[in-house]
């Protein structure tokens, strides 16, 4: 029988990412997505279907927060993260054969603007705001089920870096065009992970039956925003790189109609339960990584 895995949300950058992997080490790869072709969210009957006899769920579906907090934005953030985390458990909840392991994507944006020190599973402090709420009520839903016989598991991801997709376009293009300075004060930490090292985590989370629970999915040497800039420009091999202070970044971001969180707010995140858990990070500095996916342009 073909091994089988389930991906919500996997018309997305990281879904299409993690569909090609599997698909390449033959797996049958069942999408559910609001369009694409994947089963829709309101046939609950192919749903249950999917997941019978899958190895594994992987729930990635959520609004981009790549947009203004306005209260339809919000609305549509909050309720395309709970409520098909909602309508997954539930299905889970019919099947006669569930899946081993259901892995939810969360956020590293549940913790506090953090400049002082790092934030682990164990010790992170939990911050204050919109986005914060919408982690808090994520993975509420999430570990609102008892599957007996499904491991459950929150990935707090940072932010994603690798080709075709996420924040790495806007990012060269800042440095293209002279303006990949710092951005504020530059002090701010930058949590990243490889698209691939987040593949290979989910694989050894898998693959380790005991492991359930959340983890932070960031590679262990976060930088500050000035040491970020510096070394996609040294890189890219550009010497100028105009800042931009926190007021124009504010002005900047009402115009391309996002918000300034997504570059001021200090990720400080350690993947503290992968470290001790014996994961090993293919691409564990931000050199390697960027080094990487440049040189497959």
């Amino acid at each position: 029988m073909e091994r089988k895995i389930v991906i919500a949300g996997a018309s997305g950058f990281v879904g299409k990412y993690l569909t090609k992997r599997f698909l390449a080490s033959r797996y049958q790869v069942v999408s559910i997505a609001r369009s694409n072709g994947g089963i829709p969210w309101n046939d609950s009957r192919k749903i249950i279907e999917a997941l019978e006899n899958s190895e594994m769920l992987i729930n990635l579906a959520g609004k981009s927060v790549n947009c203004r907090y306005n209260k339809l934005n919000k609305a549509e953030i909050l309720s395309s993260r709970t409520e098909t985390t909602r309508i997954l458990g539930e299905a889970l909840s019919h099947c006669s054969n569930p899946p081993e392991i259901w892995i939810n994507a969360s956020t590293a944006t549940i913790y506090r603007n953090a400049e002082d020190r790092a934030m682990t599973e164990s010790h992170g402090e939990i911050g204050t705001g919109f986005s914060v709420e919408v982690a808090k009520l994520w993975e509420k839903t999430f570990f609102g089920f008892e599957l007996p016989d499904t491991r459950q598991v929150a990935l707090r991801i940072t932010i994603v870096l690798g080709l075709d997709g996420g924040v790495m376009t806007p990012f060269k293009n800042l440095v293209r065009f002279g303006l990949g300075g710092k951005q504020g004060n530059g002090k701010q930490m930058f949590s990243w992970i490889h698209i691939e090292d987040l593949y290979r985590i989910i694989l050894y989370i898998q693959s380790h039956k005991h492991l359930s629970g959340v983890f932070n999915c960031a590679a262990p040497t976060p930088v500050d925003n000035r040491t970020l800039m510096q070394t996609f420009r040294r890189l890219m091999h550009v010497t100028i790189g105009l800042p931009f202070s926190a007021w124009l970044l504010e002005l900047g971001a009402v115009v391309i109609r996002t918000e300034t969180e997504l570059l001021l707010k200090s990720r400080w995140v350690i993947p503290k339960r992968l470290s001790n858990e014996g994961f090993v990070f293919k691409f564990p500095t931000l050199e390697t990584a960027l080094t990487d996916i440049l040189s497959h342009e």
